[in-house]
């Protein structure tokens, strides 16, 4: 690797993407890059946004591997026998699992997200089922970044009768080396604000309720996150255990709707670029990468800020000419 074009790159990275806070690059499953930003080091544990979602999607995976989960076409409301449905609400009993997964689901509110409600709820599931459905249409596109997704969360302690921390520390974490410490809870919104924030709080969010969220809320660290990359790119092997199979891995990661507004295809919570790969991506430039031809998997953890650029240029541009010829 040359060190002069490693150089670049961080100089790169302290001009224009200033709010990574480490970065860590696989070539074959080796590490041939490593380092941390903003007095971060390889100890510090960052809210990682939406790439939450891709981590509950290998744990809906995991599920339907043991048998946990029958299909991603049973209906969302067969879940939760105890909601009851208002008559008039047909729509919310067609929607799917596999809804969910894709972002076909529609939801009853429109430009105004009710995020305040939402917070302050003691059961974000309750309230996401509540707004669930409407006079949208099946099967169409909506990316709903935080209500929606914790849906998922409660399908899967209701399939599992575990917590969704249980469970994922038990079959994906534990099993990768991955250490996340224990729930966490707000008590404000002071709280939340600085867990946004922190770089040293080993977590994942959970609701009064004790479920943890499905959209965002879980922290990690870049080779954390790394290691689910290329836990995808061999196929759910890691140490010669099946960890999720293939056959949900394939599904996951490949098109089955299009946000037509930023010409993006989407699997199963997993961004999808047909043909080379896909990404885990979370707000404020959280990201892990996967290129299937090349084998290369790049992790890349930030600090938020709004509006930043794209990592997958970076990527792209500057990361992957670098490491795609190593051996």
């Amino acid at each position: 690797m040359n060190q002069e074009k490693v150089t670049e790159l961080e100089k790169k990275i302290n001009n224009d993407y200033s709010n990574i806070a480490g970065m860590v690059v696989l070539k074959e499953g080796e590490i041939r890059y490593e380092n941390y930003f903003n007095e971060c080091t390889a100890a510090s544990r960052i809210h990682v946004y939406s790439v939450t979602k891709s981590i509950i999607s290998i744990l809906i995976g995991i599920a339907m591997d043991k048998g946990y989960i029958k299909s991603i076409n049973q209906k969302v409301i067969d879940f939760f026998p105890d909601y009851i449905v208002k008559r008039s609400e047909k729509t919310i009993q067609n929607v799917t699992l596999n809804n969910l997964l894709t972002m076909t689901a529609p939801y009853k509110y429109k430009l105004f997200t009710p995020y305040i409600k939402y917070f302050t709820s003691d059961d974000w599931v309750k309230f996401s089922l509540d707004l669930l459905g409407g006079r949208g249409q099946i099967g169409e596109f909506r990316y709903t970044p935080l209500i929606g997704p914790d849906i998922l969360s409660g399908i899967l302690v209701k399939a599992t009768g575990q917590s969704v921390f249980e469970f994922a520390t038990e079959n994906l974490f534990s099993p990768l080396g991955i250490t996340v410490e224990s729930n966490v809870n707000f008590h404000s919104k002071e709280e939340q604000l600085a867990f946004n924030k922190a770089k040293n709080i080993s977590g994942w969010v959970a609701d009064k309720a004790g479920v943890n969220t499905g959209g965002w809320g879980l922290t990690l660290s870049p080779t954390d996150m790394a290691k689910i990359g290329q836990l995808y790119l061999d196929g759910g092997m890691w140490n010669g255990k099946q960890i999720v199979s293939t056959r949900w891995i394939d599904e996951s990661t490949k098109e089955h709707n299009r946000w037509e507004k930023l010409n993006l295809s989407y699997g199963y919570l997993w961004w999808v670029e047909n043909g080379n790969g896909y990404a885990a991506m979370g707000d404020g430039g959280n990201v892990i990468y996967v290129n299937t031809k090349k084998k290369i998997v790049v992790s890349i953890v930030s600090l938020f800020v709004p509006k930043v650029k794209d990592r997958i240029e970076l990527i792209k541009e500057h990361i992957e000419p670098m490491f795609e010829n190593c051996v």
